[in-house]
């Protein structure tokens, strides 16, 4: 699994070449907010999480990817409120971070 990508939008060229190497991310995200700076509700796809959901020659699965599921259940989370109260978006930006941290869930196969 892997983050961070600084990508622009869906049918952007950078992400067009992004999922053609075969890393899949999850459409549960693309409505979610990523950063604290978002509150003109416009889709932005900084962040990414994102993982080979096949096994190809090319991009073999590990054990342990192999035996995750995918729930399709996957968020961001606004920790705003909860930490620093009073700071502005800004100073909080600096001091923790201006992208909210992502989340996919997958289950275990035994």
């Amino acid at each position: 699994m892997l983050g961070d990508f600084n990508l622009d939008r869906l049918r952007n060229p950078l992400y067009e070449a992004f999922v053609s190497t075969g890393l899949w991310p999850p459409t549960e995200l693309n409505t979610v907010p990523r950063t604290i700076f978002d509150n003109d509700k416009s889709e932005h796809f900084y962040d990414q999480i994102a993982w080979f959901k096949t096994l190809n020659d090319d991009h073999p699965l590990t054990e342990v990817m192999a035996s995750l599921s995918y729930t399709g259940r996957a968020g961001s989370f606004d920790f705003v409120t909860h930490v620093f109260a009073g700071m502005t978006r800004s100073s909080l930006s600096w001091r923790i971070s201006d992208h909210y941290p992502l989340w996919v869930e997958f289950t275990i196969s035994a």
